[in-house]
């Protein structure tokens, strides 16, 4: 589903801990997702990337890390992240337009 985070069980899972997954829906039969993933490190631009505690840790969405993955790499689904839908299209927004 948009906006669900999941726990990244990829190479890069201690930089990246979770991916939010940006695909709409309309897309629910391709094998790949749209995702954005979530770092600690690094400084934060409010517009690009929001941030949020999850589990505990202060994690901000890491915009310019967007990517496509395959869908069956999402195993772990942590969260909904719906409610914070205009702060994660303002994201992208921001990414691809610069305001």
């Amino acid at each position: 589903m948009q906006f669900d985070l999941y726990r990244n069980e990829g190479e890069n899972a201690d930089l990246f801990p979770y991916v939010l997954d940006v695909t709409n829906e309309l897309h629910h039969l391709s094998k790949l997702r749209v995702v954005i993933p979530l770092c600690s490190d690094g400084a934060a631009i409010t517009h690009l990337n929001p941030t949020w505690t999850i589990e505990g840790r202060k994690l901000y969405l890491s915009t310019m890390d967007i990517a496509g993955i395959p869908a069956a790499m999402l195993q772990e689904r942590v969260a909904n992240f719906a409610d914070r839908r205009n702060e994660i299209v303002d994201a992208v927004d921001f990414l691809i337009h610069g305001f």
